[in-house]
């Protein structure tokens, strides 16, 4: 589940993470009325729960009273990847000294958490990854350890961060915080972008972003309160209330696949062969043609779709039950892509036959599928 950054923020003062205090508008009135009892300069930050706000024009620094009506306006008015902005959060302009990047999630590789640290901080993190990946810190720990770590065990790391032994022991300090949080909150990531030192040294989070485990709510009531209906992607809802388990991502290969295991190889072997998938979507264990029809229309709704990669492998779900559900679709609205079927599994045959005729391009294998999905959505 994703929260805002003013509520990720309350969070970490819950758990004693030096941040910088904010509140939050929902109109330029209130931007104003909030900047005048706070005083200039401000910052303004989009609250979406979405990246990339910053090159988006949703986070400002507003120097002059007259200017924060008309730049509140501005950013409550922008739709940031398909999301609109509802909300600001208003905090008090701070003088960076330094800024790095840290985060905390999971290794399931590894089975371990590790923290994600760059000191030359983390615009554009990502590039940086990839070009530059020696520049990528890593400080692995025993998740069962995270609820009670030790600062002298992160002190390495904290230094390559902050070399100042002040702010280097502070930065570890914060670590252990961060672990407890994340243990103690069922988190599945904590992103601190940037953590900076201020122009008294003090090392603070002046961003927060704080990801949590679904299936661990029941434990949190209080932190499903957290949750924004109107800031999470419409689609992902609404494949729920039909039982369909459907994340957007940015690639050009649609993907309809039965079983969240198979769904995530599925996504793997696609970029193996150079392609990228478009979602997530995994339509469960059933046999009812009427989800297919749902998931089709769901990844139709992708402009950037060039190719529908299905991959069904029959155990509980039946083939046949699938095809049926293509050619529902097939009658139901055009679709424009070509689309790759491998079938493979119970009511094999079944399915097959009833597919005969049809503009499909059959696969035998994953491989051969993605391949063929990679060469016609254009490889990454």
């Amino acid at each position: 589940m994703k929260i805002h950054e003013y509520q990720a923020k309350a969070l970490f003062k819950e758990y004693n993470i030096r941040t910088v205090d904010g509140v939050v508008a929902t109109t330029p009135d209130e931007a104003v009325a909030t900047a005048r009892q706070m005083g200039l300069p401000v910052v303004l930050k989009a609250q979406v729960h979405v990246g990339g706000r910053g090159k988006a024009g949703g986070v400002k620094v507003v120097r002059e009273a007259a200017q924060v009506a008309p730049t509140a306006k501005q950013i409550l008015g922008l739709t940031i990847k398909g999301l609109p902005v509802r909300k600001v959060l208003v905090t008090p302009a701070v003088n960076i000294g330094k800024e790095v990047y840290l985060s905390l999630l999971i290794d399931r590789g590894k089975r371990k958490a590790v923290f994600i640290g760059c000191a030359e901080g983390g615009i554009e993190i990502e590039v940086t990854a990839k070009q530059s990946p020696e520049k990528i810190l890593r400080c692995e720990v025993a998740a069962k350890d995270l609820a009670r770590l030790d600062p002298g065990v992160l002190a390495d790391f904290a230094e390559k961060l902050f070399p100042e032994t002040g702010q280097a022991d502070a930065t570890a300090e914060l670590m252990c915080r961060m672990g407890r949080l994340f243990a103690e909150k069922d988190a599945s990531l904590i992103e601190i972008n940037p953590l900076i030192t201020d122009d008294q040294g003090q090392v603070i989070a002046l961003d927060a972003k704080v990801l949590l485990d679904d299936n661990a709510l029941f434990r949190h009531p209080e932190l499903l309160t957290l949750r924004d209906l109107d800031s999470e992607d419409a689609d992902e809802l609404a494949a729920k209330e039909v039982g369909l388990s459907f994340i957007r991502l940015d690639g050009s290969i649609g993907c309809m696949v039965n079983g969240a295991g198979l769904a995530m190889a599925t996504m793997d072997t696609i970029k193996h062969f150079g392609g990228a998938p478009a979602n997530f979507l995994d339509v469960g264990g059933s046999s009812d043609p009427k989800k297919v029809v749902h998931a089709f229309k769901m990844i139709l709704k992708d402009t950037e779709v060039r190719v529908i990669l299905v991959n069904i492998f029959g155990g509980i779900t039946r083939c046949d039950d699938i095809a049926k559900g293509l050619l529902a679709s097939l009658k139901e609205f055009e679709v424009k892509v070509p689309i790759v079927i491998r079938l493979v599994g119970t009511n094999e045959a079944e399915g097959r036959a009833l597919l005969e005729g049809t503009p499909l391009i059959s696969a035998e294998t994953l491989e051969a599928g993605a391949t063929k999905a990679a060469e016609i959505g254009g490889r990454s």
